[in-house]
């Protein structure tokens, strides 16, 4: 169990500033200031110095962090090995994801482990990749299922155990009277003329679509942009653009559209992954959620719902496609 001073020199890392670490953790930077001085008296170090018009941390401060990391992973393995004793697991017990999960995985494995443990209380929160990372490291989530970014933590960050859940491939999605519409499979490619629906730039799916566009030769000419799957097929119906959307993503049956699977190297593909605190990846919750999660994803890439514009596979294409989860 860490001291709570500790945890306010990791915030301070994180974000950077006193400021951005105190609205975080919903302290006033006066009190992020005095707990930082205390923690200094304690240590008998400086942690912090002035840089320009802010601070920055001190090697003093880096040395601390290291160790508090150490620290902070023994005691989740500490609780990982008493939840094993535990004839009845009870609590409270956030899971969190970005919008796939949180539609699509995280309320099935919810469902199943407040069944299973009538005393534990289940809370599932939907948020971005960073937000996850930043619910895990102030201990506000237990388990965060998160797409890979560029921004994400590398796998060897001292902060978190993260492992690899999903390749979850894209399927390319056109107006249900498109020429390609009555294609089982099509290359990237075929659609390089086409009017492209993708998101905001700065964002992952935006830098997926592009960098997949790219990849076989082509800038997309982006002529609509959106943050909801739904929103985007929504106008692919009316005949504006194509988009490509993650094979998780089951779409409503409500738009006139065909979904249709790509083929050649690479196929795009996102990256889930199933993240937690260091040293909490063996917690039993944890590996209970996960056979949950993976499940579900078996069941969803197998069986593909009616309604979800996906053209049918053949047996051979069937038998033939890679295992989704590793």
């Amino acid at each position: 169990m860490l001291d709570p001073r500790l945890k306010v020199l990791q915030a301070v890392d994180h974000y950077g500033t006193v400021t951005a670490a105190a609205t975080a953790l919903s302290y006033t930077p006066s009190a992020i200031s005095y707990q930082l001085r205390q923690l200094s008296e304690l240590l008998g170090v400086e942690l912090i110095e002035p840089s320009g018009r802010g601070i920055k941390l001190t090697p003093a401060a880096r040395t601390v962090l290291r160790h508090a990391a150490i620290m902070r992973a023994q005691w989740e393995r500490a609780q990982s090995e008493l939840a094993d004793m535990v004839d009845e697991l009870s609590g409270p017990y956030t899971l969190c994801g970005f919008s796939t999960a949180s539609t699509q995985l995280l309320p099935y494995a919810g469902n199943a482990l407040r069944n299973r443990h009538p005393r534990l209380r289940v809370r599932l929160v939907e948020a971005d990749p960073a937000e996850c990372f930043r619910l895990l490291q102030m201990e506000e989530a237990d388990l965060a299922l998160v797409m890979v970014t560029a921004d994400s933590p590398p796998l060897d960050d001292l902060r978190f155990d993260q492992q690899l859940l999903v390749d979850d491939p894209l399927d390319l999605v056109v107006p249900a009277n498109h020429p390609l519409a009555s294609r089982r499979r099509v290359t990237l490619a075929d659609a390089a003329d086409e009017p492209w629906i993708i998101g905001p730039p700065g964002g992952a799916y935006h830098q997926l679509t592009v960098a997949a566009c790219v990849a076989v030769g082509f800038t997309p000419n982006i002529a609509h942009q959106t943050e909801e799957w739904e929103t985007g097929a929504a106008i692919v119906s009316q005949n504006m653009g194509v988009m490509l959307m993650p094979r998780l993503w089951l779409l409503s049956s409500e738009w006139a559209v065909t979904r249709i699977r790509l083929s050649g190297e690479p196929v795009p593909a996102r990256k889930i992954v199933a993240a937690t605190r260091k040293g909490a990846a063996r917690h039993p919750l944890v590996a209970e959620t996960l056979e949950l999660v993976k499940a579900r994803c078996e069941t969803l890439y197998s069986n593909p719902p009616e309604g979800s514009g996906s053209a049918p596979e053949t047996a051979e294409q069937h038998d033939s496609k890679a295992p989704c989860l590793r």
